[in-house]
């Protein structure tokens, strides 16, 4: 592939690529650093991943924590392998405790599921890892422990956030992340001591603290106190999961997604209708491809959003939805001169993170852990520095969904890693974090390298669109007026959004010798490497 990837940069950049031999690249740099150092110690991929995934938890809280979810794809040298440690519900929750509700709760104790972050630690270092658990803490703890000065964009968001969660409702994250009654600025220490101690316990127990010890019966007895409504039970029986991936064949290349519950699926779904059409005829950042592009992610997410959920609640294989007939007719629903409205299809049987790692033995990391919205549901344990996600928000009230709420589910996720091979070997691994934005970004992703080869630099820096409700589309202000202008003659309402909104991506791509690691201007990170 390497012959085919081109080396200029047409957009707007703050950044270059970055190549060597082993490599990390995240959305935040102290982090990447973390992970860097284990492979200068001798570690491999999946301990440079961990200990990066474990300081995120302290240097950019603002996206993630102990108490977040996680999912990771990982080429062990030979193979691909998944890991789903998402969380389910309390098995507490039922139907009829949620009929109080006319949405899903996005903050409070009714929008958090088991967390599952600390399982994923756990389980790649156990199957993959080199160094000893207790030695990838080690940067976490002392950034938590001594103080670590914020970076901007980290800064800005916690400056946004902080007043969502008030502080007669959620007094133990005003003393856990506004110690001094506001966020912190750019350029100024901040110091959590309460979550040294909490990744110590996890280190020495290597996660028992945190699923039955300690920190499992803080968690509790906070939720106790407090109207939660998480079991020791609930924690004990928690488990992250192996599994293959789903997968779809692309210009000789084929995409990995991890399967339901997380939204990968819409991915694989929007590149399976682009098949139908030939692209390479226009220009990447044309309206008439930009047209097709959105035209097939409003059919993928029609689909993900009426049948993904947890795998046990699933109301056909996967495979069905990925069928080439169907997606063929799913495809001649596009109108090239005309944005439209699209109902979900019916197959017939026939704010978080993410950072990848490779290194110079062939081993290669994509993770993603998040809270889902910001710092999570707003629930700290108090003096434990643990944050708690809020996935919850994730299900549905709707009746008789296979997303609906209820006990022991896991919610639909929309928080996927990605992964490329070509004929089993590995070509690229990435990730474009921003809820809805994943499966847009990984799909925008694979066409800019792909399609058009762009270098995965470029294809980062390069202006983005979001599909949002209905007939919206959400574009970069970078994007040319006229291509703006076309897109709205073809009926897309458009509206220009902050690069927030946009997610950030990061990518290594495998050259002949070494790596290629681009890394999202949108976000305070970078690519390191050696």
């Amino acid at each position: 592939m390497e012959k085919n990837l081109r080396w200029d940069f047409p957009y707007p950049s703050r950044r270059m690529p970055v190549l060597a031999e082993n490599i990390v690249s995240t959305s935040q740099p102290l982090a990447c650093q973390a992970g860097l150092s284990m492979l200068k110690k001798g570690g491999n991929a999946i301990d440079a991943a961990i200990a990066t995934a474990i300081t995120l938890t302290v240097v950019e809280p603002v996206n993630n924590g102990i108490g977040s979810d996680a999912f990771a794809i990982v080429f062990n040298g030979k193979e691909l392998k998944g890991l789903n440690a998402s969380g389910k519900s309390p098995t507490t929750w039922t139907v009829d405790h949620f009929s109080k509700y006319k949405t899903m709760p996005l903050l409070g104790w009714d929008s958090v599921t088991i967390p599952g972050a600390v399982s994923a630690w756990v389980a790649l270092s156990k199957k993959y890892g080199q160094l000893n658990f207790k030695d990838l803490f080690e940067p976490a703890i002392q950034y938590a422990e001594k103080g670590y000065i914020v970076s901007p964009i980290t800064a800005k968001v916690w400056k946004q956030l902080a007043v969502m969660y008030k502080k007669n409702k959620f007094p133990e994250f005003h003393e856990t992340f506004l110690p001094t009654g506001r966020a912190p600025k750019p350029g100024e220490i901040f110091k959590n001591p309460d979550q040294a101690v909490t990744l110590r316990k996890i280190a020495e127990t290597e996660g028992e603290s945190f699923y039955s010890g300690e920190l499992a019966k803080k968690i509790v007895d906070h939720a106790t106190n407090t109207g939660g409504m998480i079991t020791l039970e609930d924690l004990e029986n928690h488990e992250a999961t192996w599994e293959k991936t789903i997968t779809m064949e692309y210009k000789g290349l084929t995409l990995h997604e991890l399967p339901p519950n997380g939204q990968g699926l819409a991915a694989l779904i929007m590149l399976g209708i682009l098949k139908n059409f030939d692209l390479s005829q226009f220009e990447p950042d044309s309206p008439q491809s930009i047209h097709l592009q959105i035209e097939a992610m409003k059919l993928a997410f029609s689909d993900a959003y009426r049948y993904i959920s947890d795998k046990d609640y699933l109301e056909f294989n996967s495979s069905l939805i990925l069928n080439s007939n169907y997606l063929k007719k799913r495809a001649e629903l596009i109108d090239p001169s005309k944005a439209r409205n699209y109902r979900y299809g019916n197959p017939q049987s026939g704010d978080t993170v993410y950072l990848t790692t490779a290194d110079a033995n062939g081993m290669m990391v994509s993770y993603i852990q998040s809270n889902y919205l910001g710092f999570g549901s707003g629930i700290v344990i108090p003096n434990t520095g643990i944050s708690l996600q809020n996935r919850g928000n994730g299900f549905n009230l709707n009746v008789g969904h296979p997303n609906q709420v209820g006990p022991s589910k896991r919610p639909y996720h929309t928080i996927i890693p990605a992964f490329v091979t070509q004929k089993e070997v590995p070509v690229m691994s990435f990730g474009v974090m921003g809820g809805s934005m994943q499966p847009q970004g990984h799909a925008q992703m694979m066409i800019r390298i792909f399609e058009y080869q762009q270098n995965p630099q470029a294809a980062i820096d390069a202006p983005r669109w979001r599909i949002m409700q209905g007939q919206q589309v959400n574009l970069e202000p970078s994007f040319n007026r006229e291509s703006k202008m076309q897109l709205e003659n073809l009926g897309h309402h458009v509206y220009n959004g902050h690069y927030f909104e946009f997610g950030g991506a990061q990518i290594i791509y495998k050259l002949d010798d070494g790596y290629l690691a681009a890394s999202d201007p949108r976000k305070d990170g970078q690519a390191v490497g050696f």
